[in-house]
């Protein structure tokens, strides 16, 4: 086969073979095809696309390009979620915890954030000893002992999709729905779980910005859990506002630890009662979705999902008495206020620039080279919907430097808009593609 050949079927429409497919990705991976070549088929494919099957076969063979965890060891079914990211997003925090305490296996690798969107990772180190780097074995172990465990994504996985992506980050190839889904599910494949529950994010805060493109994606996602004899599930949701009321890291997994013990925000209780009934179903742990959201609801008010997040810190070497006292998770004692200007009605916030405010005081990264200030943080007293009185406290902006804080207050208070008349916010739930 000639690269040159494969790039110009593409560009004239053609379909590329499974086999096609497999040699151009494992030859980039191993540096035999150069970068030019590459970026000329991922423009091709921006330009013509990829059906259904190539889609698949694609995200196959970059799953194939590394290491892959074989989670056979596991007891069960085993499960895994995947966030495409937002703002104030800390549901793998509480969820796992939820589930598992079902007895539903949870085999979890996570990332770091980067840009306006928060890392589960991050937000779990926020916690006093806490450890996210773990061997295959003790990921294994601690699974089968407590039913579920977190850990960072290791450096060999999927690096097909690592080497791809950076170079379609340069060279405008980003936006393309094949590309999108392969990235995301290439990574999720290759963790090796055999049902996965898929949270889309819709809105100005997340990276599809339109519920049609938000759709499509969940989509091709699941149709390329099929191709690969998996079981998934999408559901598509909200990311317009930020998600719950806690945007940092310190200061969201205080958020989570309230919401395991119902004192939750609205909208973020009700996420994770949404994607958690779809997991205990997919796990054969409830007989339909109203059954399994009674049974999470049922762990919450008698106290088995705090003990079972108390049961997953200790194991990965956190101190699990934050648990109890959510005041040990240190949070910046500088505080900022943010005040409504005017009296009337919370009628949007925009949502990105939330992310980025809290990006700015120390609490994201711009380059992965950057070092998280986990406790700073944005905490919104008032959301879409909400009225105001001119003077009242819309959010808090809790800091280390005063500099920063003012520059992010001023961001924050031009993400914030009100008015005379009150807006609805927007239904949590989207749409679903379970097929």
């Amino acid at each position: 086969m000639r690269m040159y050949d494969l790039i110009r079927k593409k560009k004239l429409g053609g379909e590329l073979t499974t086999e096609e497919i497999d040699w151009m990705i494992q030859g980039y991976t191993r540096g035999e095809i150069p970068d030019y070549q590459m970026s000329a088929m991922t423009m091709a494919i921006c330009f013509v696309g990829m059906n259904e099957r190539e889609t698949g076969d694609l995200t196959l063979s970059m799953r194939d390009s590394g290491d892959k965890l074989d989670l056979s060891a596991i007891e069960g079914i085993k499960l895994d979620k995947h966030s495409t990211g937002g703002v104030g997003d800390k549901t793998s925090i509480a969820l796992l915890p939820l589930v598992s305490c079902l007895g539903v296996k949870l085999a979890k690798m996570s990332g770091r954030g980067l840009g306006h969107t928060g890392g589960t990772i991050d937000k779990l180190e926020s916690i006093p000893g806490f450890k996210t780097e773990m061997d295959e074995e003790s990921f294994i172990s601690q699974v089968n002992d407590i039913g579920m465990a977190i850990m960072g994504q290791t450096a060999d996985l999927a690096p097909a999709d690592k080497k791809l992506y950076a170079l379609r980050d340069v060279t405008a190839t980003v936006d393309q729905l094949s590309l999108i889904a392969s990235s995301i599910m290439s990574k999720k494949l290759a963790a090796g779980a055999d049902a996965i529950v898929l949270d889309v994010k819709c809105g100005s805060g997340a990276f599809m910005k339109e519920s049609d493109d938000a759709k499509a994606l969940a989509g091709a996602m699941v149709k390329i859990g099929a191709h690969a004899g998996k079981k998934c599930m999408a559901v598509i949701t909200n990311m317009d506002e930020p998600l719950g009321r806690a945007v940092g890291n310190a200061i969201e997994v205080r958020e989570a630890i309230d919401t395991l013990k119902g004192k939750g925000p609205e909208d973020f209780t009700a996420l994770v009662l949404a994607l958690g009934s779809r997991m205990v179903l997919l796990a054969g742990k409830a007989a339909d979705l109203k059954d399994a959201e009674d049974k999470l609801k049922a762990a919450i008010a008698d106290g088995r999902a705090i003990e079972q997040l108390k049961r997953f810190i200790s194991a990965q070497g956190g101190d699990a008495s934050v648990a109890d006292d959510t005041q040990k998770l240190k949070v910046a004692e500088q505080i900022l206020e943010l005040k409504a200007p005017s009296d009337g009605y919370v009628q949007r916030i925009i949502c990105d620039e939330v992310g980025m405010c809290s990006l700015m005081l120390g609490g994201g990264r711009e380059k992965k080279t950057d070092i998280i200030d986990p406790s700073v943080g944005i905490l919104l007293k008032k959301k879409v919907g909400d009225p105001v009185k001119k003077g009242e406290t819309m959010a808090v902006i809790y800091h280390n430097d005063a500099v920063k804080a003012q520059a992010a207050y001023e961001r924050l208070m031009a993400a914030y808009i009100t008015g005379a008349e009150r807006i609805s916010p927007k239904k949590l739930i989207c749409g679903e593609v379970d097929r």
